[in-house]
């Protein structure tokens, strides 16, 4: 893949230029309060860069999922208050996203200056089905900045075929920001430049969002390590009673089908041996270790137990190659976190390239105040990276290639 990128923008001079990123500031929040801003700092690289060198920064992002229209429990105003702590400078909210008050706001910018724009979801455009729509809305997105440039920066979003990521390169010259370039390396070290042995370490809750992947590195991986919610699928397609725990009935015959596979390729499949099962979903159930494959018939897993722990771990030890997507128990509820945290602390011990898969996984390394640089990469797009894995064309990747 041969793309312009920001050094390229950068050496092209962008004093006094407008500049519109997309960033993926998608953050989680309680009330107003953001409860992990990693994907801010994610974020910060390249637009410190763009307002060092002078250019009046435009950037668009979404939180959550409105329903094409504002909604104030999705502003982006508490990201533009983070933004501006972490810049040491003021980024000014606009108040829509192509009205009158982001022509506004973008108007007066300074040489240097930042403005982010309204949630690019409060506008149904976004998100349409039709081009034509979508293509609408990048045309008034690029008359906010007049000779202006893009730089696709949200690595989290490029899996979408929409309007502030995919048609607005059509429109303005478009180059990919670090964050993007760094993500697909990385991506590409899973797939092409593999160092063996390669361990695959799956889990959150349901089968179903991890087929694609699991279908396709199958015929990569030498390990899968499986956890979670998902697990109970697996566990219940050998025939072993799950209780109440997390199923996926329709994935059984799928599930059997990975099994069969994985014994075909000679690939390692390590399911839990042990579990925490609770008597109810919540923070302070009352559970106790049981065997992976007897879970009493009123109970639920909700981690994977003692002996699983130091199952995986030492299944990661001697990897070469980890990617780790999901995890192994409700790392939300303490009680239930320590599968989690062994898996992570696993990784951080390991001699390996190790890659967190975004979404939760990451989520969980920060609430669990392990360090970052522990890991070789943390991922800012969890579902972007699952359908690179999968062997499938992400559209805002695509939208770039061919404009060098």
């Amino acid at each position: 893949m041969t793309v312009k990128n920001l050094d390229d923008l950068l050496s092209e001079g962008v004093r006094d230029r407008y500049v519109l990123v997309r960033s993926d500031l998608n953050v989680p929040l309680e009330g107003d309060r953001i409860t992990d801003d990693g994907r801010v700092r994610a974020a910060l690289p390249t637009i410190e860069k763009l307002a060092e060198a002078g250019a009046k920064v435009v950037v668009t992002a979404h939180l959550g999922r409105p329903k094409g229209e504002p909604d104030p429990a999705f502003t982006l105003a508490p990201v533009a208050k983070r933004l501006s702590e972490l810049l040491g400078a003021e980024v000014a909210l606009a108040g829509d996203l192509v009205g009158d008050s982001a022509k506004a706001r973008t108007g007066a910018l300074a040489v240097g200056g930042v403005v982010l724009l309204e949630n690019v979801r409060f506008d149904a455009r976004e998100t349409s089905k039709d081009a034509a729509d979508r293509a609408e809305l990048a045309a008034e997105l690029a008359a906010l900045v007049p000779g202006g440039a893009f730089v696709s920066d949200g690595f989290g979003v490029v899996h979408r075929k929409q309007a502030s990521v995919y048609e607005i390169a059509s429109v303005l010259p478009a180059y990919a920001g670090g964050l993007v370039l760094a993500e697909l390396d990385v991506l590409k070290k899973l797939t092409d430049d593999l160092k063996r042995p390669y361990a695959l370490v799956l889990g959150g809750a349901k089968v179903s969002d991890k087929l694609g992947v699991i279908a396709n590195l199958l015929t990569k991986v030498d390990r899968l390590l499986i956890g979670g919610g998902m697990a109970y699928t697996f566990l219940k397609a050998q025939g072993h009673e799950v209780g109440k725990s997390l199923l996926q009935a329709d994935q059984l015959d799928q599930v059997r089908g990975f099994l069969a596979e994985a014994d075909e390729r000679g690939v390692e499949l390590v399911l839990p041996v042990d579990v925490l099962a609770a008597t109810e979903f919540a923070a302070d159930a009352p559970y106790e270790v049981v065997d992976a494959t007897a879970i009493p018939a009123d109970r639920q897993g909700l981690d994977i137990g003692p002996r699983s722990r130091e199952l995986f771990a030492g299944k990661l030890a001697d990897a070469a190659t980890v990617f780790w997507n999901g995890p192994m128990g409700v790392f939300e509820f303490e009680a239930f976190a320590g599968g989690t945290r062994a898996v992570a602390e696993a990784l951080v011990a390991a001699d390996a390239f190790t890659v967190v898969g975004g979404g939760d996984s990451a989520a969980a390394v920060r609430q669990l105040g392990l360090p970052e640089d522990g890991f070789s990469h943390i991922s800012t797009g969890g579902g972007a990276s699952l359908e690179y894995l999968e062997g499938k064309e992400l559209p805002g990747v695509v939208a770039l290639e061919g404009k060098n």
